[in-house]
């Protein structure tokens, strides 16, 4: 039976990792629903974007408060990580502290010093956040698609970061030998004057206890984060190596609608030749579901981290429209989430479930047609998600394959047709105003 906790810990382990594997697939799976697209081009201008954004957090410090705070837990999260290798290896092989003769009492104390001090930096800022959201009560933590799951979600991992940085540091503070050493323990020195009234055997289960635990929640952790809008932890890397780099304001010509006009202005081409017949069906004009968007678009959705920066810097939002860009990338992950599910329940093959993202349920009409495409949604997300991309999709859809576009669009277009410009003035009447001056 000596060796039972070592195997206990490896299945354990092995269930955990297994799990999150899986996940990891049909997360893949999901986002490669999308159609395909070529953003492999200009890869300098895509690391560096990854490394600066991603990597260098520089975003985020536009906002310094959070921003700031962002980055402790962000660094710590990375570093404090390092420990887990560790406990890994100590669990699975039996040992304990297995780095600290291979590396010396110098080193192995200064990381794990180091560790204590960001576990105990990355617990006040997570406090600090917790505050923020549900005491002070920051606008763009509770509007109104924040409820139920996404706010208790945003607390869930507030509330593990807690708990976890705590547990290592009562991991360290009750490992007697580790404190009797003086090293790696700037932090728990403070915390083990509170066990020195327990007996010997006492403060060993409480050190055991406090390890399993700590050990036991990283494994949650790890599979939370597909449930979770914390798969930025995850996505936050490819997502900006894939933005899209050209300018903001650019919209991507649609290449059936070009070669039609191409034709047209074509003094050479027959006005009487029939259009050539496409191969098998022709391509649906825009996004009405998310299988039409492409599987960046759809990686966006998984990215997002629901900070409300995008909703918080909207115009049609701040002026009461129905808009929220958050909510675009919350739904579409949603409706992605239940192709997902249908495709599983249905062994591989996606059975049509009268349903679709743009359409009562997701994303409505009125929500569209408020965008004023000004960008500032996409130039504040600190991961580069491109919600005006899936707005203008759904827009592309709306006029040129049900003709639902608003009056006032459908106007404005007939007046282009008739007069060559929005105006409904005859284009002999155009400069009459000079006549006036």
């Amino acid at each position: 039976m000596e060796y039972l906790p070592n195997i206990i810990f490896t299945l354990l382990a092995v269930a955990s990792i297994g799990f999150f594997v899986k996940n990891v697939k049909k997360l893949k799976r999901n986002i490669f629903l999308g159609k395909d697209i070529d953003r492999n081009d200009r890869s300098k201008e895509r690391w560096a974007n990854m490394f600066r954004i991603a990597l260098g957090q520089s975003k985020m410090v536009r906002r310094p408060v959070s921003g700031f705070l962002h980055i402790i837990v962000y660094v710590g999260f990375i570093i404090i990580n390092i420990e887990v290798l560790e406990i890994l290896l100590d669990g699975v092989l039996g040992t304990h502290r297995l780095f600290l003769p291979l590396l010396g009492d110098n080193v192995y104390g200064f990381l794990i010093g180091t560790f204590e001090v960001l576990a105990f930096l990355v617990f006040v800022s997570v406090v600090v956040f917790w505050i923020r959201r549900n005491i002070i009560k920051i606008k763009r933590f509770w509007n109104k698609e924040m409820t139920s799951w996404p706010k208790n979600d945003g607390n869930n991992i507030l509330y593990f970061e807690m708990v976890l940085m705590s547990l290592f540091l009562i991991m360290n503070a009750s490992d007697v030998h580790f404190q009797e050493i003086n090293i790696g323990n700037p932090i728990s020195q403070f915390l083990a004057p509170f066990f020195n009234s327990l007996s010997t055997e006492s403060v060993h289960f409480v050190e055991r206890t406090a390890w399993w635990i700590h050990i036991c929640g990283i494994f949650v952790f790890l599979n939370y984060l597909y449930y979770s809008k914390h798969l930025h932890v995850l996505l936050a890397f490819p997502n900006t190596f894939y933005a899209n780099l050209n300018s903001k304001g650019k919209f991507p010509n649609n290449p059936t609608v070009t070669k039609e006009v191409q034709t047209m202005m074509d003094p050479n081409a027959d006005p009487y030749a029939m259009p050539e017949e496409p191969e098998g069906e022709p391509e649906k004009f825009g996004a009405s579901d998310v299988t039409d968007l492409n599987w960046v678009q759809l990686m966006n959705a998984y990215t997002c981290t629901e900070c409300g920066r995008c909703t918080s810097v909207c115009p049609a939002n701040q002026t009461g429209k129905e808009l929220s860009p958050r909510a675009i990338m919350m739904k579409t992950r949603d409706r992605l989430e239940e192709v997902g599910k249908n495709i599983d329940f249905n062994k591989g093959s996606f059975v049509d479930d009268g349903k679709q993202l743009l359409g009562e349920g997701y994303i409505t009409q009125e929500e569209i047609w408020a965008c004023t495409s000004c960008n500032a949604c996409v130039e504040e997300c600190p991961v580069n998600i491109d919600p005006l991309s899936i707005i203008m999709d759904m827009r592309q859809y709306l006029v040129m394959e049900q003709s639902a576009a608003p009056q006032e669009l459908n106007s404005m277009m007939s007046n282009i047709e008739n007069n060559g410009a929005p105006w409904p003035y005859n284009q002999m009447d155009r400069l009459n105003w000079k006549d006036e001056a």
